[in-house]
């Protein structure tokens, strides 16, 4: 019995699963220009060329979610798609964004291969339906991030959602759960059960799961005054090397030139430049433990 087998996660002409490669997902945390798209997805898809690992580009046009009223948003809706969609055509590699409205599934979907559901609205029923029906006509995926209040078990709704919706090409993403003492902590055991979810309750046709190891190291509401979220970047290549080791599908980074000067997650995005070394030690290790 191969390890966690699972169905297949079509991005693009990207395949994820156990019998793929390791995909990484992987940009800048916010589209900050178009120059910064190019330049960090051509840095990352050149080093996942070298060590045999598919490569899908991320973006965000609008942070929704922050902490702070006083926060940068991002480029926004219609011109953030179109440079991320320029960024897809000009390194030839899928892409991926986050939507926060239902109503931004459709632009989303037509400008991207992998449409993602923040881990804040992973239960949000009208903007699964609005996801997996858009990533059934446009033929996307959809990955959906598990929520920090989230057992695995629980993510097997958002599952049905999608399939509900029309949406058959699914991935969940771990991203720590909240545990009381000011950051996130990391259950591989519940990863491992993520990576069975289906076959648990018997249907054998479990979906891919990702790891995202950079907000995983995020210490929430820690700096300055609780309205930025902090985080402990150093410790990122620890949890993805963990993370592949027990058999995670994909791995999903932010990177950045400069992250202290980042518009956003300063704390937790990767120095652009350490990241080719990074994806040498996962692609070995994923080397190691992969499946025949």
């Amino acid at each position: 019995m191969p390890l966690f087998p699972c169905k297949t996660c079509v991005v693009g002409g990207v395949r994820i699963g156990h019998q793929h490669p390791l995909a990484i997902i992987g940009g800048p945390c916010v589209l900050e220009s178009l120059e910064l798209g190019l330049s960090v997805g051509t840095l990352l898809r050149d080093a996942c060329v070298r060590h045999g690992l598919s490569y899908i580009f991320k973006a965000s046009y609008d942070k929704a979610n922050r902490s702070s009223i006083h926060s940068a948003r991002g480029p926004g809706l219609e011109r953030g798609l179109e440079q991320i969609a320029e960024v897809r055509a000009r390194l030839g590699v899928p892409a991926t964004t986050d939507i926060h409205e239902p109503a931004h599934a459709e632009p989303a979907a037509r400008a991207v291969d992998l449409l993602q559901i923040p881990a804040f609205l992973c239960r949000q029923t009208d903007l699964l339906i609005a996801a997996g029906r858009a990533a059934a006509k446009h033929g996307r995926a959809v990955n959906v991030k598990k929520g920090q209040f989230m057992s695995p078990a629980e993510m097997a709704n958002a599952i049905k959602k999608l399939r509900e919706a029309g949406c058959e090409q699914i991935m969940l993403t771990e991203r720590g759960t909240f545990f009381g003492y000011g950051r996130l902590v990391n259950d591989f055991v519940g990863i491992g059960d993520m990576m069975e979810l289906e076959s648990v309750k018997g249907a054998r046709d479990c979906v891919p799961v990702c790891f995202d190891c950079t907000h995983s190291t995020q210490q929430p509401g820690q700096a300055e005054g609780g309205t930025i979220t902090g985080g402990r970047r150093e410790r990122t290549p620890l949890l993805a090397r963990a993370a592949v080791a027990v058999g995670v599908h994909a791995l999903f980074l932010e990177a950045h030139p400069s992250p202290p000067s980042a518009m956003s997650d300063a704390a937790t995005q990767l120095y652009i430049e350490t990241v080719p070394e990074l994806l040498r030690q996962v692609a070995a290790i994923h080397g190691a433990v992969k499946p025949l």
